[in-house]
């Protein structure tokens, strides 16, 4: 009850009203719900929100995330009871992805490892989650070949893994092959991470001005980006102000 005395309420009720009518006109939805969201302010929005915005895999998928990170225990339990009853690829997967999620990268490891037979071989997905969980571990020799077998597939290009493949290439004294890959993760407003460790990879080769410089780049590029965008990066703004301070 404390939400509905708290004197905030009349505003958040009216800028739900607002998301929900705006949401409503666009999708054509006016006739059916207008009424509802207009004569039932809160309950009426919270009735459109779950069953207009939301579809139903979109629920499953809330619903999942938030048993994960309340119980992951028992989500594991759950997974490595699949796969005792069906040893299967995606139950496989599945567990694998759980243990690399809860940290436990050795097991994540292994039962990825032992999904890449057959016609599994070059599977795509579990070739890039090798390359996450071997570069966890700082097996950086095993992440190169990983990293090869996927490198040509469109979604690498801008990905995590294309990063921890540059980053592998330079802890094993490839040096030149890690700056191209850097290179090709440099962009303006995008890829963050990889830039901050390309400015890493540059002092590590006291090529100082030109790490300053990415990390400015980085850290002036905050202002002009949505809060979403802020809060979705803010771990690498906030490396790249660290490094700066260190130089």
């Amino acid at each position: 009850m404390g939400l509905f005395y708290n004197p905030n309420f009349y505003y958040i009720s009216l800028a739900l009203q607002a998301i929900c009518a705006i949401h409503c006109i666009k999708k054509g939805n006016q006739q059916k719900w207008i009424w509802i969201i207009v004569c039932l302010p809160f309950v009426g929005c919270l009735a459109y929100v779950y069953t207009e915005m939301f579809s139903k895999s979109d629920m499953q998928k809330v619903q999942g995330t938030v048993g994960t990170v309340f119980n992951p225990t028992g989500t594991i339990k759950k997974l490595e009871a699949n796969l005792k009853f069906s040893d299967t690829f995606n139950n496989k997967v599945a567990l694998a992805d759980a243990y690399l999620q809860s940290g436990n990268t050795v097991k994540a490891v292994e039962l990825y490892e032992s999904c890449l037979t057959g016609t599994f071989t070059d599977n795509e997905y579990v070739n890039k989650q090798l390359v996450l969980a071997y570069t966890e571990l700082k097996r950086y020799a095993d992440v190169i070949p990983k990293a090869k077998t996927i490198y040509n597939a469109p979604q690498f290009q801008r990905s995590k893994a294309h990063t921890f493949y540059a980053i592998a290439l330079s802890k094993t004294g490839n040096k030149e092959a890690a700056e191209n890959e850097f290179k090709l993760l440099k962009g303006k407003f995008s890829n963050y991470e990889s830039r901050y460790y390309y400015a890493l990879f540059l002092i590590e080769e006291q090529r100082n001005q030109e790490a300053k410089e990415i990390l400015s780049q980085i850290i002036l590029e905050v202002d002009h980006l949505s809060s979403y965008e802020k809060r979705q990066f803010r771990e690498w703004f906030s490396a790249a102000k660290e490094a700066l301070k260190k130089m």
